[in-house]
């Protein structure tokens, strides 16, 4: 699940980077959340967004980072 907020520039190239990554490994679309639609979302990310959640935990903040969904990826 990626976390993110509309009109987020950040957000933006997040999810971008991330379609590529998915595209390139043949991954379903990842869900998306704003994360204003849920107060305790709101209370836990703020403003400390995008973030892309795995089974629940958080993988990557900010900046897609490949190598851990390569690893991720590798050990499921």
């Amino acid at each position: 699940m990626l976390l993110g907020r509309p009109g987020c520039g950040l957000c933006e190239e997040f999810e971008q980077d991330l379609a590529r990554f998915a595209r390139e490994f043949a991954l379903p679309p990842v869900d998306k959340l704003d994360v204003d639609s849920d107060p305790e979302l709101v209370r836990r990310w703020g403003l400390d967004i995008p973030v892309l959640l795995w089974e629940g935990t958080s993988v990557c903040q900010h900046r897609l980072d490949r190598e851990e969904l390569r690893r991720l990826l590798r050990n499921r």
